[in-house]
């Protein structure tokens, strides 16, 4: 794929329309996911003003890690977007979501592997937000350690450090999550299975024991 990357941005550099639209398409998923950590619902329109950025300057980039320059721009709109607002970086999807993620043995290989769906995602709003971040450049966006910390001003060993805390705690909260007992109802009991035309099931621990 980083060939391929390449070549589009050369050919979008160069003009090529259809080029930059694969560029559009191949990144934009991961910019939204990663700016919906950042900025929540505003995700939509933080990440339309980074592309304009993006546009404009394509001409001058002058070559190295393209994901790492976009994500760069994307995570700078996010900041200024947060500082007009005066608020922390949420991500507004019930933890409730996670009820689709199985158990297996290797949660934290788990958590790695799934952090691209929408139940992983709400719970990494739940991390600190360093280790948030660096789950999100490592898993989401692909950035090996070195280009994210450069993406967040930080070294790359703390960025490692950072993404394999906050998968620790994802799969410690996917445990707990897979550990958790069955909802009860307002009485305080499980529910009882139903059958016929909606009507309750006869409690067969009541019934008289049978003849003979």
């Amino acid at each position: 794929m980083t060939g391929e990357l390449n070549e589009a941005v050369a050919a979008a550099q160069a003009g090529d329309e259809d080029a930059f639209r694969f560029l559009y398409r191949t990144l934009q998923p991961g910019l939204l996911r990663y700016l919906t950590a950042l900025v929540g619902v505003d995700a939509e329109d933080v990440a339309s003003e980074a592309w304009l950025q993006i546009s404009r300057d394509l001409p001058t980039f002058a070559g190295g890690e393209f994901r790492a320059w976009t994500v760069t721009i994307a995570r700078n709109r996010a900041m200024d977007h947060l500082r007009r607002q005066r608020r922390r970086p949420s991500l507004p999807v019930p933890v409730q979501a996670l009820s689709e993620l199985a158990g297996d043995a290797d949660t934290e290989e788990r958590a790695g592997e799934t952090i691209g769906t929408e139940s992983a995602l709400a719970m990494i709003a739940t991390l600190p937000p360093r280790e948030a971040e660096a789950v999100l450049l490592r898993a989401v966006i692909g950035l090996d350690a070195q280009t994210a910390g450069r993406v967040l001003g930080r070294r790359p060993g703390a960025v490692r450090t950072a993404a394999h805390r906050g998968l620790r705690r994802l799969a410690a909260m996917m445990e707990r999550h897979d550990q958790s007992p069955p909802p009860a109802t307002a009485e305080g009991t499980p529910p009882r299975p139903r059958s016929g035309r909606g009507r309750q099931a006869p409690d067969t621990s009541r019934a008289e024991p049978a003849d003979g």
